[in-house]
């Protein structure tokens, strides 16, 4: 299938949504269906979790790199000191 195809198909409307819920009642039955919920739900909220970290990650990395920098002095240059022997 090529990208122009797939777009073709467009958004899922309710009476798509309907056949799918259709087919999912009868593919996993009417008593696996609260646990197939339950972990699409939990799958959901791991992927939303990961996503607001992704987010976050990418926040900080915006930030620091607008971040002006500080610009330290160049270091004073010193000259050693000579040993003074007691004599």
């Amino acid at each position: 299938m090529n990208p122009t195809s797939i777009l073709a198909i467009g958004p899922l409307g309710p009476p798509e949504m309907i056949i799918i819920g259709i087919l999912i009642l009868v593919l996993f039955g009417a008593k696996k269906l609260p646990t197939f919920a339950r972990s699409l739900g939990k799958s959901m909220g791991e992927f939303k979790k990961a996503r607001t970290e992704f987010e976050a990650e990418l926040q900080n990395a915006q930030e620091e790199v607008e971040r002006p920098k500080i610009q330290t002095p160049p270091a004073e240059k010193r000259q050693p000191v000579a040993n003074v022997e007691d004599s």
